[in-house]
């Protein structure tokens, strides 16, 4: 390789990833230090801490307590749930300063069939709201469509869960 192609390659590489950029594209790895994968975690505020609790064990999530923080597992992410007398008094400042409960639109993956859906929120005396209707959801960039069923928490929270068939 010459040295006039050597020069060139760099500039190249750049005008590569610039018109990716501009067609909305990720960068190759190659041309970014890191990216973002995905969430590690959400907060809310919680009001009913005991009915709380109560509902996310029996929809059969693990429930972790702490003095100010109760975390509900989701597979490898979780919710931190902040007890009221951590928000309430207004000193907490690493939170949304305006959420109040309820304020979570949350989303979760059933691997199961509707019928087995329905058992457990039937368990979890989970009224629900709206389905199964048909949704579009996260997976394959937004284009795969599910099946959802609405339900609400003991605060209020809006709970979806999608059948991916």
């Amino acid at each position: 390789m010459n040295t006039s192609s050597k020069q060139r390659a760099p500039r190249r590489r750049f005008l590569a990833a610039a018109a990716m950029a501009a067609a909305g594209s990720p960068l190759p790895l190659t041309a970014q230090s890191g990216f973002i994968r995905g969430f590690d975690h959400v907060a809310l505020p919680m009001q009913n801490t005991e009915a709380m609790l109560a509902f996310y064990r029996a929809l059969g999530f693990r429930v972790d307590e702490r003095p100010q923080i109760c975390s509900v597992h989701v597979g490898d992410n979780m919710i931190n749930f902040h007890r009221p007398e951590l928000w309430q008094p207004g000193k907490f400042t690493l939170r949304a300063p305006a959420a109040r409960p309820p304020c979570g639109d949350l989303c979760f993956v059933w691997e199961g069939t509707p019928a087995s859906l329905e058992a457990m929120l039937s368990r979890a005396k989970a009224k629900v709201e709206l389905g199964p209707a048909p949704r579009r959801g996260g997976r394959k960039g937004g284009s795969l469509e599910g099946s959802s069923v609405y339900v609400r928490d003991p605060d209020g929270n809006l709970l979806e869960f999608m059948i991916y068939g």
